[in-house]
């Protein structure tokens, strides 16, 4: 299962893209709402209802966590201790955390990001302290994959999609979904 947290003010694209691409790749996704109530709007005003709550979340065994970006979406993203949770229990497993646009700044302010390649959108590299900052849109460095922002979400996506199902399958759906 990969578990995709929504909060309030996420950047749509960076959530919808992810999580039609990973259920393409018939994977299975479960939408969580942070902050409370099952419907999410996003920083461009659109509302997505989740498929739980972030209180209903047993965060047992996830294959992934991914977290979009967006402003205010990613601050509170970061209050949520349920999210921090979760980080910190993927960290502890070896999980793929995911995290684009200005999501990975998360990962930098824990400090999980030191000695590892690692993008977001441009003006928040400080925030990946320690981070080997990479030009590519999309940087996998295990457990870690981050993606720069909104135009990169499908190449992020099929990033995701090669670290958990391979890279042939990624490639496939690139080539259905006429991804040049």
């Amino acid at each position: 299962m990969v578990v995709v947290f929504l909060a309030q003010g996420f950047e749509e694209l960076e959530a919808v893209a992810v999580i039609d691409v990973l259920r393409r790749a018939e994977l299975a996704v479960t939408v969580v709402a942070v902050g409370g109530g099952m419907v999410v709007t996003g920083s461009h005003g659109i509302s997505i209802t989740a498929d739980i709550t972030e209180n209903e979340l047993d965060c047992a065994a996830p294959d992934a966590i991914v977290l979009p970006g967006g402003l205010p979406g990613t601050t509170n993203l970061e209050k949520s201790p349920i999210v921090q949770k979760a980080i910190d229990d993927a960290v502890c497993k070896g999980t793929w955390i995911c995290a684009i646009c200005a999501a990975p700044s998360i990962l930098g302010h824990k400090n999980l990001l030191k000695g590892r390649d690692a993008t977001c959108f441009p003006g928040h590299e400080q925030a990946l302290d320690g981070a080997y900052i990479s030009e590519n849109a999309v940087v996998a460095d295990r457990p870690f994959i981050t993606g720069k922002g909104a135009g990169v979400a499908v190449d992020f996506a099929l990033e995701i999609v090669a670290a958990l199902c391979s890279p042939e399958r990624a490639n496939r759906l690139r080539g259905i979904m006429q991804c040049v």
